[in-house]
């Protein structure tokens, strides 16, 4: 069986997923053009992710609610 997302709204968890994601290209990206020192921003990415997984807490997540008003599909 296959995870899908559900993608008939916008909702936090799948916000959180699409900024994780635009972090990393553009940083990727600058880091290749620009200099090494942008992939620091993919490991700081990368590291609140891990970070999310083991504690629950996303700062991604508290901005995005806080300043975008989406409100989480799954959980609280």
């Amino acid at each position: 069986m296959m995870y899908l997302l559900k993608t008939d709204s916008w909702y936090l968890e799948r916000a959180v997923f699409l900024a994780a994601g635009i972090v990393v290209l553009l940083s990727l990206g600058l880091g290749l053009l620009l200099s090494p020192y942008w992939l620091m921003l993919t490991a700081f990415a990368g590291i609140n992710l891990v970070i999310f997984a083991l504690s629950g807490f996303c700062l991604m997540a508290n901005i995005l609610r806080k300043f975008a008003g989406l409100v989480p599909r799954l959980g609280r």
